[in-house]
């Protein structure tokens, strides 16, 4: 079933996709609504909850995997991660 030769380093996996999400969150903003034009890193919390409960679920695309990302990394405790980002 599986190739030995191509087994997956799931831990370099891992790391690969938080170092390109932290890259990109340096960069991306918000295009719209209320907190257009701020980092998505710095987005509440609350707001972004309510794009699950009432907003339908994140928009399609990177921005939505980044905004699902934060929310996600929020709601767990762990946005010690975003401190070395910009905030402005």
């Amino acid at each position: 079933m599986s190739d030995r030769g191509e087994e997956i380093d799931f831990a370099q996996a891992m790391k690969r996709e938080l170092a390109e999400n932290l890259a990109d969150l340096e960069q991306y903003r918000m295009p719209f609504g209320r907190y257009q034009h701020r980092f998505i890193h710095t987005l509440p919390y609350e707001y972004l909850h309510w794009f699950l409960e009432k907003g339908g679920g994140f928009p399609s695309g990177r921005l939505g995997e980044l905004m699902e990302f934060v929310y996600h990394t929020k709601a767990s405790g762990s946005e010690i991660v975003f401190s070395k980002l910009r905030r402005h």
